[in-house]
């Protein structure tokens, strides 16, 4: 009856995770000198409240460990976020303990690889699970299932899956994300409605898949479908998907909303719901709105932090973010990769080389972070910027990675910034043996061997340029003004307002000829007359998108645009004139960074 008791106290304690209480009766547990199962049921307590180290110490006392022990030790490993060290302890299970696993470990290895994305040790466990006494357990087949999905093999998820007897909510919902995750919409679709039961989860893994495989629109469709059908919000995970949705398609108006329905549902003080909409504030160029968010935030981690961190660094807050940093570390947190990355940004885009480069070091000496390729492309990019050319050249031929085109087209970028001919030659001669595939890539190319006089090779690279010509993305913006979504192309002349965003460009360009502009037609390869080429420029997306706004959007708000490429050079210079004549602050999101005109001016200080 004791026993019982004390059974009954501590599953209480896992539910409600208070590990004080847990502590507690396992004191009282040791005075009364009781045994039997107890000591593998503070194992599995002690891991859901958090307590690993404890677990441990407990779990090397256990004189006659058995199946159960380790299952709830490898379990406590997956709960607190070491999936790495759950697969290095189970070796132990053979050769200290002589057991073999059973259906509850195997389900824990299957997860704890699906945490990693550990395909190859997956299968491994995979196929000993197919030679034990437990091949048919289901529990382990819908962790396959997981695995499987995670790891991005959904066909050999659906095979497991297809081999369950009895497929519960939870295998169900592991196949529809593992298809929706892999960008397989159709499939996800149609099995989500084969499902026998369509609850919250169910719909959150359509919805979550679809985002994260960049179907966000699909996702937020469905995510308004699941609302009319009544069905309650019990977990704000679909919460968190859906800010992410809007943070990727920049739908600031539509962000809002989101946030006044999480507000409404209670959810805003829930830590990753927070995260997730400074994360969406900051990519929906709202700045102000992310911050104030962090203010607010009573709980805060690395996510948090670095959140915040890397939206300053994007919007040419350099100096904020590394005080960010500062008060990040004073607070105990502890920076992750993604941390760095913001920070060096912000050190390259404001030119402060002594700081890049102790942070980069810090990296390294004080956090153990071995630095990526994206880590020394900032470094590089760091250097390259600030005039450092050499340093910054020596940096990428010490990278223990294959570059890639975007690194070596950024030193080629700096070269023509900062006039060094000779090295702009030796690396644009490089970048060309890589076959590029961006078109900015061949516009500066192009312009780095014309400032050189070296016409056979600008005609090489138009050749090429007009070799990939059908291979180039569309350039494309968007505006978001609420209730409705403009998008616009290059060189659109069919929009039923094209004669009002005509007719005001005109105004615009005739003001800035005015006050100084030249067209600058480098950016345009094509071999026509400079008046074409003028003309190509005129019809950019992004100011056809700026002038829809200024036309549309109310006077005096912020006009916020999203590009899907790069903004060229002479559109830069357009856009800061507007800023301007048009007394406008115009935020520009493109493919490189955040954009911010006013007065006359960019953030970027013209080098992006």
């Amino acid at each position: 009856m004791l026993i019982s008791h004390f059974l009954h106290q501590l599953k209480l304690c896992a539910r409600n995770q208070t590990p004080s209480t847990a502590s507690k009766l396992h004191a009282q547990l040791i005075k009364t000198g009781l045994g039997g199962p107890l000591p593998n049921t503070l194992v599995d307590v002690y891991g859901k409240c958090g307590l690993l180290h404890d677990a441990l110490n407990l779990f090397d006392e256990i004189p006659d460990r058995d199946n159960v022990s380790w299952a709830s030790i490898l379990t406590a490993h997956n709960q607190a976020n070491l999936p790495q060290r759950a697969l290095s302890l189970f070796p132990v299970m053979f050769t200290v303990d002589g057991l073999q696993p059973d259906h509850f470990v195997f389900a824990s290895l299957v997860k704890a690889c699906a945490c990693l994305g550990a395909i190859r040790q997956g299968k491994q466990v995979h196929g000993r699970y197919l030679l034990s006494p437990f091949c048919d357990d289901d529990v382990v087949k819908s962790s396959l299932v997981d695995m499987y999905a995670k790891c991005g093999l959904p066909d050999a998820a659906y095979a497991v899956f297809c081999s369950i007897s009895l497929r519960n909510s939870v295998s169900w919902t592991a196949m529809i994300s593992g298809y929706a995750r892999s960008g397989r919409k159709s499939d996800a679709t149609e099995l989500f409605q084969r499902a026998p039961v369509k609850n919250l989860y169910s719909w959150t893994a359509l919805i979550s898949g679809l985002v994260q495989s960049g179907n966000g629109s699909d996702g937020f469709d469905l995510f308004i479908k699941m609302l009319r059908e009544g069905i309650d919000i019990v977990d704000p995970l679909v919460l968190s998907s859906i800010v992410g949705a809007c943070a990727n398609l920049a739908v600031l108006e539509l962000g809002r909303q989101v946030h006044g329905l999480v507000i409404a549902l209670g959810y805003e003080s829930c830590l990753f719901i927070s995260n997730a909409l400074v994360d969406m504030y900051a990519k929906c160029s709202d700045i102000l709105s992310a911050k104030d968010i962090f203010g607010r935030m009573y709980r805060r981690d690395v996510v948090s932090w670095t959140s915040i961190i890397v939206g300053a660094a994007q919007h040419g807050q350099a100096e904020e973010a590394l005080a960010l940093y500062d008060e990040m570390v004073r607070a105990g947190t502890k920076p992750n990769e993604v941390t760095f990355v913001g920070l060096l940004y912000a050190c390259s885009h404001a030119g402060l080389v002594s700081k890049g480069r102790h942070l980069f070091e810090s990296m390294v000496a004080d956090y153990g972070i071995r630095p990526s390729l994206q880590h020394y492309t900032c470094l590089m990019d760091l250097l390259g910027r600030s005039g450092h050319l050499d340093e910054a050249e020596k940096v990428l031929n010490s990278v223990p990675f294959k570059l890639d085109e975007a690194t070596w087209a950024a030193l080629l970028s700096a070269c023509m910034h900062h006039r060094n001919t000779q090295m702009g030659i030796r690396v644009a001669d490089h970048l060309l043996t890589l076959n590029p595939e961006d078109p900015s890539t061949y516009i500066l190319l192009s312009n780095v061997y014309a400032g050189a006089c070296m016409w056979e090779n600008v005609s090489k690279v138009r050749k090429l340029m007009a070799d990939i010509d059908v291979k180039k993305r569309p350039g494309y913006s968007s505006i978001d003004l609420g209730k409705e979504r403009q998008v616009f192309y290059a060189g659109e002349t069919s929009h039923p307002l094209k004669d009002e965003i005509f007719s005001l460009l005109k105004e615009f360009e005739a003001e800035m000829r005015k006050r100084g502009y030249v067209p600058d037609t480098s950016s345009v390869l094509h071999n026509m007359e400079l008046q074409e080429k003028e003309r190509q420029l005129f019809w950019h997306s992004e100011r056809l998108a700026v002038a829809y706004g200024l036309l549309k959007a109310v006077p005096g708000t912020v006009i916020r645009i999203v590009k899907n490429l790069r903004v060229c050079v002479d559109c830069h210079t357009v856009l800061k004139f507007i800023s301007s004549i048009a007394k406008r602050e115009i935020v520009v999101r493109d493919a490189n960074r955040y954009h911010h005109f006013k007065e006359g001016k960019c953030s970027c200080n013209d080098f992006w």
